[in-house]
């Protein structure tokens, strides 16, 4: 009887992977688990000139710069509000071969959900605000869908490459602390030096 019970259900625990929900407006969405660093709670972000509208700004990670991701925005719809709930789930994407950590806005954390391979369904084509190619697919959430996002494609850091150049640590910064490393040009929104000049003294 346990033999052919393994027949019928050859799916072991292996294949079942973890995904974090969580809300933005009224549609929920997931992650895959292993994608997750961290939660913590939505503060004070410093806004960066010069960036896509959906990158809501940075945040001093203890002593990294992390730039927050709005997917509301970015899923063309109404910039998020800040909210009791609202937190950052911060999260760690490969970029050619290097681990880079992303923060993305939620409205809301629901919960870690555990899903089989044949659990998820291909996205649809149409009838969703987010791109097909950001989904790796959708499961089912009471009697709506979770949408599964690719972390890969949809905090593609492409688009960002000037952020590191644009912006040094915001916070913790003491006099005599700047070294060779950190970016001379600061968020001017800091209090911080203005983007130098060809001819200023080194």
């Amino acid at each position: 009887m346990q033999i052919k019970e393994e027949e019928m259900n050859p799916i072991t625990e292996r294949d079942v992977q973890q995904y974090l929900t969580f809300m933005i407006g009224a549609e929920e969405y997931a992650v895959s688990l292993l994608k997750v660093k961290e939660i913590i709670e939505y503060d004070t972000i410093t806004e960066v000139p010069k960036t896509p509208e959906w990158v809501r700004g940075v945040i001093n990670l203890r002593g990294s710069v992390v730039p927050v991701i709005d997917l509301a925005v970015k899923f063309r719809q109404s910039p998020s509000v800040a909210g009791k709930l609202t937190c950052i789930v911060i999260t760690e994407i490969e970029c050619e071969g290097e681990a880079t950590v992303m923060g993305v806005m939620a409205d809301s954390v629901r919960q870690v959900i555990d899903l089989k391979p044949q659990e998820i369904e291909e996205p649809p084509s149409f009838g969703t605000r987010v791109k097909v190619d950001y989904l790796l697919g959708m499961a089912r959430a009471g009697k709506k869908f979770c949408l599964i996002l690719d972390t890969e494609k949809v905090l593609s850091t492409d688009e960002l490459l000037e952020l590191p150049d644009s912006v040094a640590e915001p916070e913790n910064l003491e006099p005599g602390d700047v070294s060779e490393e950190v970016p001379a040009v600061v968020d001017a929104s800091l209090g911080g030096a203005e983007e130098p000049s060809e001819s200023s003294p080194e």
